[in-house]
């Protein structure tokens, strides 16, 4: 970086709690006929504060960057009041406290998947693709997702769990040659989706306590209190008709749709697209 990038840099202002709460109230309109004429366009501070219902004094603080940080259900009031999207809503968590806000639950049934979203699957002829929610259900894919993963549209919810499917005895579990390992990693990145969601999603809970119940293979893994974040890495197939293949996965979060993500499973050779191709021939 040179002198002049530094000093342009050094000399941008700096984005702030109480300047983005500021800039937000001023973007505002009050009701018709309340409050007469105003110096400065916008809301008041008391008007803000009365939406969010917190005291004038408190929401004075957070604009003067006192009183230390807010709670969840304090910025999450401050968002509503603010009429904030969920841009807005994030930054005002990275400011407040220095991290995401928690992960809003999308159920299964509520999930909406854009048309767009569905057209970059189906753009993935031969790379299974599907798009899942917190708690692991999966409410989009592909054609070659639904043939190497099994995923069908007339499945029940419970069947179109990736968790309940893989530590449920409908799987065999020698279709998957390393099955061991890909549990540890799902359950290290469920771990990690739980603490994301907080109190915000008591399905994602009470999910785990369902197979903590129902798994003695899920208890065991639960115990060792690992963790994980969705990585690219590579996964062992086997199938009776085709035999083993390879493909190369990774994860993607979905911007504009709280907690979905994509995962994406690429063939990593001609081999292995083949595998995929007659897996999907098969399944028409």
């Amino acid at each position: 970086m040179n002198t002049t990038t530094l000093t342009a840099f050094e000399a941008a202002p700096a984005l702030t709690l109480g300047g983005f709460l500021r800039a937000r109230r001023a973007r505002l309109a009050p009701a018709p006929g309340v409050g007469g004429r105003r110096r400065t366009p916008g809301l008041r501070r008391e008007e803000v504060a009365a939406r969010a219902g917190v005291s004038v004094t408190w929401y004075t603080w957070l604009e003067q960057g006192r009183g230390g940080p807010p709670s969840d259900h304090v910025l999450e009031q401050l968002s509503k009041a603010l009429e904030l999207d969920g841009a807005g809503r994030e930054v005002l968590f990275l400011l407040a406290q220095q991290r995401p806000p928690p992960i809003k639950f999308t159920p299964m049934a509520t999930a909406e998947v854009e048309p767009a979203l569905q057209r970059v699957l189906d753009a993935m002829p031969y790379s299974p693709a599907m798009i899942k929610t917190p708690t692991w259900d999966v409410v989009a894919w592909n054609a070659a997702a639904q043939a190497v993963l099994g995923h069908s549209g007339d499945q029940s919810m419970e069947e179109r769990n990736v968790l309940r499917r893989l530590f449920g005895s409908a799987t065999p579990r020698d279709l998957f040659p390393e099955w061991e390992a890909n549990a540890r990693f799902a359950v290290g990145v469920f771990r990690v989706e739980i603490a994301r969601a907080g109190d915000q999603n008591p399905e994602i809970g009470a999910l785990a306590a369902e197979l903590l119940a129902t798994s003695a293979d899920f208890r065991r893994i639960w115990a060792e209190n690992d963790v994980h974040r969705h990585w690219i890495g590579r996964k062992h197939f086997n199938r009776p008709d085709v035999g083993p293949f390879e493909l190369e996965t990774s994860a993607y979060n979905v911007d504009g749709s709280e907690g979905l993500s994509m995962i994406v499973f690429t063939p990593v050779g001609p081999d292995d697209v083949e595998a995929v191709r007659r897996l999907m021939a098969m399944a028409l």
